[in-house]
Protein backbone atom coordinates (compact mmCIF):
# COMPACT_ATOMS: atom_id res chain seq x y z
CA UNK A 1 0.00 0.00 0.00
CA UNK A 2 1.43 3.32 -0.99
CA UNK A 3 2.10 6.11 1.48
CA UNK A 4 -0.38 8.48 -0.14
CA UNK A 5 -3.13 6.00 -0.85
CA UNK A 6 -6.28 6.89 1.07
CA UNK A 7 -8.04 3.66 0.46
CA UNK A 8 -10.64 2.64 -2.01
CA UNK A 9 -13.70 4.77 -2.63
CA UNK A 10 -16.91 3.08 -3.53
CA UNK A 11 -18.74 4.85 -6.32
CA UNK A 12 -22.47 4.71 -6.43
CA UNK A 13 -25.21 5.51 -4.02
CA UNK A 14 -24.18 6.73 -0.62
CA UNK A 15 -25.92 5.58 2.48
CA UNK A 16 -27.53 8.22 4.62
CA UNK A 17 -25.75 8.77 7.91
CA UNK A 18 -27.38 7.32 10.97
CA UNK A 19 -29.42 10.02 12.72
CA UNK A 20 -28.37 10.86 16.25
CA UNK A 21 -30.77 10.76 19.15
CA UNK A 22 -29.75 13.99 20.89
CA UNK A 23 -32.36 13.73 23.63
CA UNK A 24 -31.21 10.27 24.74
CA UNK A 25 -27.54 11.23 24.49
CA UNK A 26 -27.90 14.39 26.56
CA UNK A 27 -30.01 12.53 29.13
CA UNK A 28 -27.29 9.92 29.50
CA UNK A 29 -24.67 12.64 29.91
CA UNK A 30 -26.83 14.28 32.58
CA UNK A 31 -27.15 10.95 34.43
CA UNK A 32 -23.38 10.43 34.22
CA UNK A 33 -22.52 13.93 35.48
CA UNK A 34 -25.17 13.81 38.21
CA UNK A 35 -23.99 10.43 39.46
CA UNK A 36 -20.38 11.60 39.52
CA UNK A 37 -21.37 14.81 41.32
CA UNK A 38 -23.33 12.94 43.99
CA UNK A 39 -20.70 10.21 44.39
CA UNK A 40 -17.89 12.75 44.75
CA UNK A 41 -19.71 14.72 47.43
CA UNK A 42 -20.72 11.58 49.32
CA UNK A 43 -17.11 10.42 49.45
CA UNK A 44 -15.98 13.87 50.59
CA UNK A 45 -18.68 14.11 53.26
CA UNK A 46 -17.98 10.61 54.56
CA UNK A 47 -14.27 11.37 54.86
CA UNK A 48 -15.07 14.68 56.60
CA UNK A 49 -17.52 12.99 59.00
CA UNK A 50 -14.98 10.31 59.89
CA UNK A 51 -12.21 12.85 60.40
CA UNK A 52 -14.01 15.70 62.18
CA UNK A 53 -17.50 14.50 63.04
CA UNK A 54 -20.69 15.84 61.50
CA UNK A 55 -22.58 18.61 63.32
CA UNK A 56 -26.33 17.88 63.62
CA UNK A 57 -27.35 21.05 61.74
CA UNK A 58 -25.46 20.03 58.59
CA UNK A 59 -27.66 17.00 57.99
CA UNK A 60 -30.40 19.22 56.53
CA UNK A 61 -27.97 20.82 54.07
CA UNK A 62 -26.78 17.50 52.62
CA UNK A 63 -29.80 16.80 50.34
CA UNK A 64 -29.59 20.34 48.93
CA UNK A 65 -25.86 19.93 48.31
CA UNK A 66 -26.24 16.52 46.69
CA UNK A 67 -29.40 16.96 44.64
CA UNK A 68 -29.62 20.71 44.01
CA UNK A 69 -27.10 21.10 41.17
CA UNK A 70 -28.21 17.98 39.21
CA UNK A 71 -31.86 19.05 39.39
CA UNK A 72 -30.94 22.59 38.35
CA UNK A 73 -28.92 21.24 35.42
CA UNK A 74 -31.85 19.06 34.34
CA UNK A 75 -34.26 22.00 34.48
CA UNK A 76 -31.80 24.10 32.48
CA UNK A 77 -31.55 21.34 29.85
CA UNK A 78 -35.32 21.07 29.52
CA UNK A 79 -35.61 24.86 29.21
CA UNK A 80 -32.83 24.97 26.59
CA UNK A 81 -34.53 22.22 24.56
CA UNK A 82 -37.80 24.15 24.72
CA UNK A 83 -36.04 27.34 23.59
CA UNK A 84 -34.32 25.62 20.65
CA UNK A 85 -37.61 24.06 19.53
CA UNK A 86 -38.86 27.60 19.02
CA UNK A 87 -36.39 28.07 16.15
CA UNK A 88 -37.90 25.32 13.98
CA UNK A 89 -40.10 26.37 11.10
CA UNK A 90 -43.72 25.33 10.83
CA UNK A 91 -42.86 22.97 7.96
CA UNK A 92 -40.29 21.11 10.06
CA UNK A 93 -42.67 20.89 13.01
CA UNK A 94 -45.41 19.41 10.80
CA UNK A 95 -43.03 16.69 9.51
CA UNK A 96 -42.30 15.41 13.03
Amino acid sequence: MSLYNRGRRVLGEREEPTPLNWRRGFFRLWVLFSASWIMGWIIYLLAFAIREGMPPGDILAIPVLLLGPPVALFIFGVAAAWAFKGFTTEDQAAEK
